[in-house]
């Protein structure tokens, strides 16, 4: 069964920084997208990050040059390094695994993590 655990969030100002991480258990693959993903109160979910099985990376617009993605496959674990955070990147962010069990099988999509929670304050 897939798991997914984030930690790392917490309160923080506005200018600094928190590093998020995922733990991902539960699953084999051949090949996968681990992704950041974000929920602001009264907002719809929004595509934040990602990192595949390559390492090719994407980001959302409004964090481009100012978060990072990154991960340790040895850790099974993905992160999401978040600099120069800004009051409108107060959400609860969640990751998310979609995931190719066998190579050139279907993928398992739309795996979530719990979410942990980001408020920066001006």
């Amino acid at each position: 069964q897939v798991q997914l655990v984030e930690s790392g969030g917490g309160s923080v100002q506005a200018g600094g920084s928190l590093s998020l991480s995922c733990a991902a258990s539960g699953y084999s693959y051949c090949r996968y997208d681990m992704s950041w993903y974000r929920q602001a109160p009264g907002k719809e979910r929004e595509f934040v990050s990602d990192i595949d099985s390559d390492g090719t990376t994407t980001y959302a617009d409004s964090v481009k040059g100012r978060f990072t993605i990154s991960q340790d496959n040895a850790k099974n674990t993905v992160y999401l390094q978040m600099n120069s955070l800004k009051p409108e990147d107060t959400a609860m962010y969640y990751c998310r695994t979609d995931y190719q069990p066998l190579c050139g099988g279907r993928w398992s999509t739309g795996n979530w993590g719990q979410g942990t929670q980001v408020t920066v304050s001006s």
